[in-house]
């Protein structure tokens, strides 16, 4: 089902806060190059995608999920969602006092089979909610979630405002080959001092920070079917093999199994 977006979210939002129940389900399917604006919801949700990839947004940072992953997004999280390609999205929306304390920012999920399998049946009896098989999906959801291991795929932005241009000229032209010593230049810092305040901030080291921010400006690239090589030499890589080894290493597989 594909929706205007706008129409859609108000009418998805309207749904969530009228759900009972610890655990409601939503599915859609989205053509390519849709956008999500910001918007919250006052429970949590888990955001998976069967297949396609979605880059989510918020103040504190950027997450990207492929099919593998899923994304927790806290109640009260203001977000917006890019889809980039055709996405088919299945979400479950979980009542906060159904689960134990969360952190206030979203989270990368690694999706097991089982967690898969209970989403989509989710879904699939989300016209049924006061059913007994809804009610045990929604019991070994709310077991098994807690339990996903983290992934780190996220692209957080450090509140300082010196680092915060820095990062966000490096997203608007991303460059590999950018020296971290102009980094520390501009940010009037020397380059360990760079260094520390950078992950005191983000949680990342610079180049850790730098290569998944490649990632991201790459997957969009991919998905629209620009060859590696191209992709590889505009971010900056000496070549394509330096650039897949790189992605391979953030995503687990190859930068080819995201082109049509």
């Amino acid at each position: 089902m594909s929706a205007d977006p706008p129409s859609f979210v108000s009418q998805n939002l309207d749904r969530i806060r009228a759900a009972q129940g610890p655990v409601h389900a939503i599915g859609t399917d989205y053509p390519p190059g849709i956008r999500i604006e910001r918007h919250s919801h006052d429970r949590h949700q888990l955001l998976h995608a069967l297949s396609g990839v979605v880059l989510v947004a918020t103040d504190a940072g950027r997450w990207i999920v492929p099919p593998e992953l899923a994304l927790w997004i806290p109640a009260g999280c203001e977000h917006s969602v890019d889809m980039l390609g055709p996405v088919r999205m299945r979400s479950v929306y979980v009542r906060p006092g159904d689960i134990g304390p969360q952190a206030p920012t979203p989270k990368v999920l690694e999706m097991t089979p089982l967690v898969r399998a209970l989403v989509v049946d989710a879904v699939a009896l989300s016209g049924t909610p006061h059913g007994p098989r809804h009610r045990l999906v929604a019991d070994l959801l709310l077991q098994d979630i807690p339990r996903l291991p983290e992934q780190p795929l996220a692209l957080p932005l450090p509140a300082d405002p010196r680092l915060l241009r820095l990062c966000r000229d490096f997203l608007a032209a991303p460059d590999a080959r950018t020296p971290l010593d102009q980094w520390a230049d501009r940010a009037g810092m020397s380059r360990r001092s760079l260094s520390r305040h950078f992950r005191q901030e983000t949680g990342l080291g610079l180049d850790r920070w730098r290569q998944q921010a490649c990632v991201f400006a790459a997957l969009p690239r991919l998905i629209a079917g620009e060859t590696v090589t191209t992709v590889a030499l505009d971010l900056g890589y000496e070549s394509p093999a330096a650039f897949t080894t790189m992605f391979r290493r953030m995503l687990g597989r190859s930068p080819r199994a995201y082109r049509p």
